[in-house]
């Protein structure tokens, strides 16, 4: 492993928690967390961009849309502390990627394994929903996290947000490598729909995916455990392919690379 990595995480955290660059978004985590839920009047929000948790040699990165308004912009660690975390982490428990099947606080001794959790905007949106611009400010973000994970060979994106901030990361990524490639502008996006994989590339990684484990889909039952569950079947799946099994392979329908 390379021995600067731990630094670079310590300094990409750091800055993920002092940033202040969306006045809207800054004033509302601050907001909310000075207002707060009468449940949690005695607690002291976090109320401050969250950074990625997780495994550092992770093979499989989760991409959510953005911290919980009394989730992580109270406890400071996304999907801890409210029920979108409390149905994710049990499905990864399940799985055998987490050490318990539920996080309350970032202190509660959770444990993921070969799993980093991230998020396309690190602070509460108003109505759950960042801006473009805003989107655009927080992925480099992300796009460093991605560059520190050297093993990463899966990313799972939850809700149609996650999935296409990392689709327009890659997108934009293999234009400054192939800058005059016509047909990179023709390409169409993906389909986003559950369980879907596509192959970023012809050596990967694969992303797959899947509605977000929100209250608004759970208990309507638009995502249940077992749909929930068969998103990570598909991430043990993929997992077991090796990417020199990829290199040359034609790919075609949900699977075709993304370039």
């Amino acid at each position: 492993m390379n021995d600067t990595l731990p630094s670079q995480w310590e300094s990409l955290e750091s800055q993920i928690v002092a940033c202040r660059l969306c006045p809207r978004l800054v004033a509302w985590r601050e907001e909310v967390a000075q207002k707060r839920r009468r449940a949690y009047q005695d607690e002291e929000y976090w109320g401050k961009p969250v950074p990625g948790f997780g495994d550092h040699q992770a093979r499989v990165l989760i991409v959510g849309l953005a911290p919980g308004a009394h989730g992580a912009n109270r406890t400071g660690r996304l999907f801890t502390g409210d029920g979108s975390g409390q149905f994710l982490y049990s499905a990864l428990y399940r799985a055998g990627f987490a050490s318990q099947p539920a996080s309350h606080h970032r202190n509660d001794r959770m444990v993921l394994r070969d799993v980093f959790l991230s998020a396309a905007c690190r602070c509460v949106p108003p109505a759950n929903r960042p801006s473009p611009p805003e989107l655009i400010a927080c992925r480099p973000y992300l796009e460093r996290e991605m560059a520190l994970l050297e093993h990463m060979r899966v990313i799972v994106a939850l809700g149609r947000i996650a999935f296409d901030a990392v689709l327009r990361l890659y997108r934009d990524k293999r234009r400054l490598v192939e800058p005059g490639a016509e047909a990179l502008v023709r390409l169409q996006t993906p389909e986003f729909r559950h369980t879907a994989v596509h192959a970023l590339s012809a050596a990967g990684p694969w992303l797959i995916a899947s509605f977000h484990p929100s209250r608004q889909n759970t208990q309507t039952g638009r995502l249940t455990p077992a749909m929930f569950d068969g998103v990570w079947d598909q991430t043990r799946r993929r997992l077991e392919l090796e990417g020199p099994e990829l290199v040359g392979r034609e790919l075609s329908g949900p699977e075709a690379p993304y370039h």
